[in-house]
């Protein structure tokens, strides 16, 4: 019994002195990340602003071709599956006022989300990873030079710009997926389907799927920027990080939505 006992508690003591670990290293970081980001500017100590260019280049420009495709489609599909039922009770104009409120408050910001943290976030991870693999990292800190403020903080104002952007281009590209597939295969009269979107939608739908996007970046962001921090090894870690980068973005990104959903149901 002693043995049991003292490998049962020996068990959760390790267990909870992980979970430690990692709450205090992943606080660290969040509040590194924050001053260097919107304190420092204020203290004589500015973002690199090219950097930043370059970051929203490729986070958000780069992006543009699979976010349009992937949003065109889900535009398409929702309004297929939204006839699928109004057809039976004679309201098939009501697909605008389904794919208008879904798309801006939920798919639209959702979608985006996981193709960046696909594209940017393991792309965070990976270079981070790499660079500390390689030093590279040490080598910052012993010029003097913060790495979070030189690698972290343009990537998380670049982020916070242009998921909303991507997100409000989503939404424009996704209502007119549903538009297009309505007057031709539903046969219903483009200036109806406008009117009915316009009456369906108000400024606070577009607003709480930019809410979210823009929780969304800065999540995507530091779990980019903490897995690859995290790098201890040489190229199977960096993959092995890069790899958890994604996993633990799409989550925390459900997470959150969640939670925004239900506040903004609660508050709204």
């Amino acid at each position: 019994m002693p043995a049991i006992a003292d490998s049962l508690f020996g068990a959760i003591g390790r267990k909870g002195l992980s979970v430690f670990k990692f709450s205090h290293s992943a606080a660290s970081l969040i509040n590194t990340v924050f001053y260097w980001t919107f304190i420092s500017p204020f203290k004589g100590m500015p973002v690199r602003i090219k950097a930043v260019v370059s970051e929203m280049v490729r986070a958000g420009y780069n992006s543009v071709p699979i976010v349009s495709v992937i949003s065109l489609f889900v535009g398409i599909i929702l309004a297929l599956q939204s006839a699928y039922q109004l057809k039976k009770v004679g309201a098939l104009i009501y697909i605008a006022n389904l794919v208008g409120v879904s798309i801006t408050r939920e798919l639209g910001p959702i979608l985006t989300a996981i193709i960046v943290a696909g594209r940017s976030g393991s792309a965070y991870a990976a270079e981070i990873g790499s660079m500390k693999a390689a030093e590279e990292v040490d080598a910052l800190t012993s010029m003097g030079i913060n790495p979070i403020r030189f690698l972290v903080a343009p990537k998380m104002l670049a982020m916070i710009v242009m998921l909303p952007a991507l997100t409000l281009f989503s939404d424009i590209i996704g209502l007119f997926g549903g538009f297009l597939i309505s007057i031709t295969a539903f046969e219903i009269h483009p200036s109806s389907y406008l009117q009915q979107t316009a009456n369906a939608l108000v400024v606070k739908d577009v607003l709480t799927g930019l809410v979210k996007a823009v929780a969304f970046g800065i999540t995507i962001t530091l779990v980019g920027a903490y897995q690859g921090f995290k790098v201890e090894g040489g190229a199977e870690e960096v993959g092995r990080r890069t790899t958890a980068s994604v996993v633990a973005s799409i989550f925390l990104v459900i997470v959150f939505d969640l939670f925004f959903t239900a506040v903004f149901y609660l508050f709204g």
